[in-house]
């Protein structure tokens, strides 16, 4: 993986396996992705508590890794993922992060 682009981190899109809703972005290092893989649930960085987190540490809200993937650049990955808890994988609340209508300009 090309870890350069983004000052040590690469985007990863989170999406459903079952029926390819996307989720929610996070953002990866290598240490991020190691432990992705070794666990088998998505681990992301934090940029702004500058440390690794676990989705649904806290909440039971995990995700279990189905597959993993990589685009032709190497500088992101899409992970498809089992939800487990209650399914809902926004901080608000919500099943996915992608709510709102974006503004026209």
């Amino acid at each position: 993986m090309d870890f350069s682009k983004l000052d040590g981190l690469i985007p990863a899109v989170i999406q459903d396996a079952d029926s390819s809703e996307v989720l929610m972005v996070g953002f990866m290092n290598e240490e991020a992705l190691e432990v992705t893989r070794q666990t088998g649930f998505a681990t992301f960085f934090s940029r702004t508590r500058n440390a690794l987190w676990m989705k649904g540490e806290t909440s039971g809200n995990r995700l279990q890794v189905t597959e993993l993937l990589t685009d032709c650049d190497d500088d992101t990955v899409l992970l498809k993922v089992k939800r487990l808890g209650d399914g809902n994988v926004c901080h608000t609340g919500e099943r996915t992060c992608f709510i709102k209508p974006a503004d026209r300009r």
